[in-house]
């Protein structure tokens, strides 16, 4: 999989005028992508959090933010950024993660010979409240995979209903993340049954590299869905695509899922990512071993070398043949 190009540093930092801070931002920025490897959501994000304490800063001091202003931010403000976040209703672990972020920054600054803050150290983050992912029943799970070929609250062309299906059937199906499932060319996806079982290398988060076993009822849905795409996919095309023929964005899926839980009644917090937690619980609750579930989610590093001596495939073949829902289907359809 080839990895996305760095985000194009094109952002009103608060309408930042001083030069030196303007250019230690773009430096912490391109550091972050290519040196912790974190994906253009997560790079988005920080750069939002770091640009909303900026904006906070100019507020509270009534000047646009200069590098040296940072050097002499004292407790008190900190504390007065920390508080402003609670009056706005902000959520613990946004605002956990905002102080990670800005303190990031300042250890950056201090690393560079940019900036030392004495003050950053004292601030403390607020501690998160951790709840249980949510994960749909195995009803519920068939139900949302068959009405999401329905054209329920859309006027889509038929195609797009048959494309949600694959993108939701993988979700689920293999435990991807919907960055990974979209991140998807088409030369990397099996179309073809292997006696031994399809397999696809996913590249994760930090791009840690894992194995997942595909199940002959994802490549039916994904063949399905090539049938009837318009586009015609080339080895280095997106998997899937959008209506305008580009690679098919989170947000789209994200808005189908939605129309989907009011139809189905579901809670709101069913998200893309509950696909996810739904696959790890059902192979849990089917007798699937933890170690197991945890290669197959990616939260264990593999790395390059190891994919084809260390991953023992027809063991986590056996694993999904147990206990997956959707493993009882034995033939592809090509």
């Amino acid at each position: 999989m080839v990895r996305p190009p760095a985000l194009n540093f094109d952002i009103n930092f608060v309408d930042i005028s001083d030069t030196m801070l303007r250019r230690a931002i773009q430096i912490w920025h391109q550091k972050l992508y290519s040196e912790r490897h974190l994906s253009p959501y997560t790079l988005v994000a920080y750069v939002h959090d770091l640009n909303a304490f900026l904006y906070f800063i100019s507020v509270h001091q009534g000047d646009k933010p200069r590098l040296k202003d940072l050097a002499d931010l004292k407790s008190g403000d900190f504390r007065a950024w920390l508080a402003y976040r609670t009056r706005k209703g902000m959520a613990r672990s946004s605002t956990a993660r905002a102080v990670s972020v800005v303190r990031g920054f300042f250890r950056f600054l201090d690393h560079e010979g940019l900036a030392h803050n004495v003050s950053i150290s004292s601030v403390i983050s607020p501690k998160k409240f951790y709840s249980t992912p949510k994960a749909l029943a195995i009803s519920e799970m068939k139900d949302l995979l068959e009405r999401a070929g329905e054209p329920i609250m859309s006027k889509s062309p038929k195609w797009v209903y048959i494309r949600d299906v694959a993108v939701f059937s993988l979700l689920y199906g293999g435990g991807l993340r919907i960055s990974e499932a979209l991140n998807l060319n088409f030369n990397e996806f099996p179309l073809v049954p292997s006696p031994s079982g399809n397999n696809i290398i996913i590249k994760g988060k930090g791009d840690k590299q894992r194995l997942v076993p595909i199940l002959p009822a994802v490549i039916n849905a994904i063949t399905d869905y090539i049938e009837s795409c318009p586009y015609k996919l080339s080895e280095k095309s997106p998997l899937f695509i959008g209506v305008r023929g580009g690679r098919l964005n989170a947000r789209v899926l994200q808005y189908r899922l939605q129309a989907l839980r009011g139809y189905l009644g579901l809670p709101k917090e069913v998200t893309p990512h509950s696909l996810r937690h739904s696959f790890a619980t059902h192979l849990l609750g089917a007798g699937g071993d933890l170690r197991t579930i945890q290669e197959l989610l990616g939260h264990a590093s593999l790395s390059s070398t190891q994919l084809y001596t260390d991953v023992d495939t027809e063991r986590l073949m056996d694993v999904y043949g147990q206990a997956h829902p959707r493993a009882s289907i034995k033939k592809a359809k090509i």
